[in-house]
């Protein structure tokens, strides 16, 4: 009875194990692309990718330049006038 009680256990761990290790198999990518990846992009996806990367760029450039917002610009007192400096005696 133990002997059974034993390997009961040792299945169901090694079950955890599997279905752990799948998980964290399934979370990992293929990684970063290869050079030769871009290759198997027909001509029309080529043509198609490139229009989209213009049209990206021409919207780009229509939107004017703004200035960087101060959050913090309500919160802050006006600047004041600095100290008068001393001269050395």
């Amino acid at each position: 009875m133990r002997a059974t009680r034993k390997i009961r256990t040792l299945l169901l761990l090694a079950g955890a194990l599997v279905l752990l290790t799948e998980r964290a198999s399934a979370q990992m990518g293929r990684g970063p692309p290869r050079p030769g990846d871009n290759q198997s992009e027909s001509p029309l996806d080529q043509q198609r990718q490139k229009q989209i990367d213009n049209d990206y760029k021409a919207a780009t450039k229509i939107v004017p330049d703004q200035k960087p917002k101060d959050p913090w610009a309500d919160v802050r007192s006006a600047p004041t006038a600095p100290a008068p400096k001393q001269k050395p005696q």
